[in-house]
């Protein structure tokens, strides 16, 4: 057994530490069985291999017209929320999208003063930077 002090904080504890030399060998894996595979004949037919899934694309306007105030992503990440809706009110300040990013979510907020003009980004959609959002009139 070995002894130690410790000081944390100013205050010194005194510490014992046992040594084990026990070692306890690993254990071996059980042997695998071997897998019988099934015979196939010439007449079976072939399927057409299938399509690799893609990512949806982002839609240029879901709904909505184009407003004349623009909000845009800052940062390239996933589309978590969207708190808006077209035409509603909203203040600069108020949150429009809440975009993950980093594991962060990030509040995209309005510019200025208007009205949703239109939504540019679903739900679970991931966008790079400088995507249209979605935009305003005043």
């Amino acid at each position: 057994m070995k002894r130690y002090t410790i000081t944390v904080n100013g205050i010194a504890y005194d510490v014992s530490v046992e040594e084990k030399t026990t070692f306890q060998q690993p254990v071996a894996a059980p042997a695998p069985t071997p897998i019988q595979t099934p015979t196939v004949s010439n007449t079976v037919p072939v399927s057409k291999p299938a399509e690799p899934a893609t990512a949806p694309k982002v839609k240029e306007t879901l709904t909505g017209s184009l407003g004349n105030i623009k909000i845009e992503s800052p940062m390239p990440g996933k589309i978590l929320a969207i708190k808006a809706s077209i035409g509603q009110v909203v203040k600069r300040g108020d949150v429009i999208v809440i975009l993950e990013a980093m594991k962060m979510e990030n509040e995209i907020v309005a510019p200025s003063d208007g009205t949703v003009a239109s939504i540019n980004v679903t739900e679970g959609s991931m966008i790079e930077s400088g995507v249209l959002l979605a935009t305003l009139t005043e």
